[in-house]
């Protein structure tokens, strides 16, 4: 509110300094310059909805009131209404000071039919108390036939593929280095190195092999990941092996990880194995952007709704480009990533129905939130419209 009055203050003391003719064409310009805007967001495909601190919307767009069945007035009509599944208080804080927070998040609506909505948020920025929020409906893409899926994954492969030759190059040149000079250490005694270099070379031969490994078994995960196989999973269990796996790498980043579980975590219908993918490049993302140490926070709790976890990090956090960019395969902006990692985690939760979403701030760190549906949701009318 805030902003919008010191914008409108700096507006009103230029306009009462205007004479008549220049007020007139300004107005007429204002007038000219708002519909064409709004001929051009309502010409896109995806909702857009602007929002202020109290969620109250201030502009949409014929898309965004499609998808969302907005009354024709929406005076008292808060976004939290339309989608109370967000956890609201964690995107947008209520300290004002705090509000700069990015997200991306994929969700299920029931109203006003079933649809699955890939939301992301980012604040305006400066004094504004205003965010905007793109909504894109996902939910063809989740049906699609089998032979429109096998299409886009010869297509996917090709392009992954493309990535792997790309990213599998450094270490090939690391091997090929380090191993021609141990050669010509063993052939030629005046090119002969140190038992302690020699050693260092092995060591960073060893490194490379590993990395080579990962690389092609992200990208094998990726592109076969299997038929998911459905069985109660003890989500708590499974968080606990894959941290247990990747204690050596926590305790080397000098993480600390703290872990916050509900009396009662009922379990959930799932692929084991492929959860704890999911879960390793979740934890592994937080870790890695904690270059000089932090902490690790991981809750599960659940509601009437939902199994929820969530892993938040005190890492450098994400931009909202970065986190535009985050699950685009090869897209990353670690200088060791390949980009998959993000690829397989949103691969798992659609397989499973997953809700997932992403909140994150520049300097401040990053929170992924995992809700896992547990079959009794119902359809839900809209309150107090």
């Amino acid at each position: 509110m805030a902003g919008r009055k010191k914008l409108f203050d700096r507006f009103s003391d230029r306009f009462e300094s205007l004479d008549a003719s220049s007020r007139q064409a300004g107005l007429a310009l204002l007038l000219k310059e708002r519909g064409f805007f709004e001929t051009v967001f309502n010409a896109v495909e995806d909702g857009i909805v602007v929002i202020d601190r109290d969620l109250h919307l201030r502009y949409f767009n014929r898309a965004a009131k499609e998808l969302l069945a907005l009354p024709e007035n929406t005076s008292t009509l808060r976004l939290n209404q339309l989608l109370p599944d967000v956890d609201w208080r964690q995107i947008l804080p209520e300290n004002e000071t705090q509000w700069n927070n990015v997200s991306r998040q994929e969700l299920q609506i029931l109203y006003p039919e079933p649809r699955f909505l890939q939301f992301y948020l980012s604040p305006l920025g400066g004094d504004s108390g205003a965010a905007t929020v793109i909504l894109r409906d996902v939910t063809e893409s989740r049906a699609r036939a089998t032979s429109d899926l096998e299409r886009e994954t010869v297509k996917a492969v090709s392009f992954l593929a493309a990535g792997v030759a790309h990213e599998i190059g450094n270490p090939l040149n690391s091997l090929s280095m380090n191993l021609q000079i141990l050669e010509r250490s063993f052939e030629d005694p005046d090119e002969a190195v140190s038992t302690e270099e020699a050693v260092k070379m092995i060591r960073r031969c060893e490194s490379e092999v590993e990395r080579l490994d990962s690389i092609i078994h992200s990208f094998l995960s990726a592109i076969r990941p299997g038929k998911a196989k459905f069985a109660p999973v003890d989500l708590k269990e499974t968080v606990f092996e894959v941290l247990n796996f990747m204690r050596p790498e926590i305790e080397a980043r000098k993480v600390a990880v703290k872990c916050q579980w509900a009396d009662v975590m009922p379990p959930v219908s799932g692929d084991a194995d492929q959860l704890k993918q999911a879960f390793y490049n979740i934890i592994r993302n937080a870790v890695q952007a904690m270059s000089n140490g932090g902490i690790l926070e991981i809750y599960g709790y659940s509601n009437s709704e939902f199994r929820i976890l969530e892993f938040s990090d005190s890492g450098r956090g994400m931009s909202s480009d970065d986190l535009r960019e985050m699950f685009v395969p090869f897209k990353t902006a670690k200088a060791a990533g390949n980009g998959i990692g993000t690829m397989i985690i949103e691969r798992v939760c659609r397989e499973h129905g997953v809700d997932f979403g992403v909140v994150s701030s520049e300097g401040r760190g990053t929170v992924f939130q995992l809700r896992f549906p547990n079959g009794t949701r119902r359809v839900r009318l809209l309150p107090g419209i």
